[in-house]
């Protein structure tokens, strides 16, 4: 959750316990956890008036797909079926350098 560990959690809770007091803890807690559950029922609002505006094409849209590391991910990296290379696989047969001196092939009709 966040990148968090356990003993970030307790330094943050100590924290918390020191700078608020354990009198106004408690409603800070309350105050929080009310504005998190506003903030999810926002995203959750915008996901479906997206999806609903997009029509029926897209209503399998994930918004996580959206980020341009997991679509390369996705559409680059992974193969689609069982009989698909990946692209790492196309990667490992790269021909063998030129030695110095000699021109690469020529084919007039490819230029």
């Amino acid at each position: 959750m966040f990148g968090i560990g356990p003993l970030e959690l307790v330094v943050i809770a100590i924290v918390a316990v020191l700078v608020f007091g354990p009198d106004r803890l408690p409603e800070f807690a309350r105050t929080a956890g009310r504005l998190l559950r506003q903030v999810r029922q926002m995203v959750n609002n915008a996901q479906n008036d997206l999806r609903s505006e997009l029509g029926p094409e897209f209503a399998d849209l994930e918004l996580q797909d959206l980020n341009p590391k997991n679509f390369v991910r996705k559409h680059l990296l992974d193969p689609m079926d069982d009989d698909e290379k990946p692209v790492t696989e196309f990667t490992d047969s790269v021909p063998e350098r030129l030695p110095a001196g000699q021109r690469p092939p020529y084919d007039p009709e490819s230029t």
